[in-house]
């Protein structure tokens, strides 16, 4: 048997250790960068976008998550 399991990923892994994304805002080019959140607006550091509120706005002009994009 080559490898025997040896080596494998453990489950869940890929997903913790998935690096943090940026986002910009295309009305005013805020950056939402899940590593830092948002925490005046109460969204704790290493927030994922997928879990940021629905009802968030950009801090900076108002703009509904809808109008932001994925950056870089």
């Amino acid at each position: 048997m080559i490898g025997g399991g040896q080596g494998a990923e453990p489950s869940g892994a890929a997903v913790e250790t998935e690096p943090f994304a940026k986002w910009h805002c295309v009305t005013c080019g805020h950056i939402y960068d899940e590593a830092l959140g948002d925490p005046d607006a109460g969204v704790e550091p290493g927030t994922r976008w997928a879990d940021v509120p629905a009802d968030w706005y950009c801090p900076d002009c108002g703009a509904t998550k809808e109008d932001y994009e994925p950056y870089g």
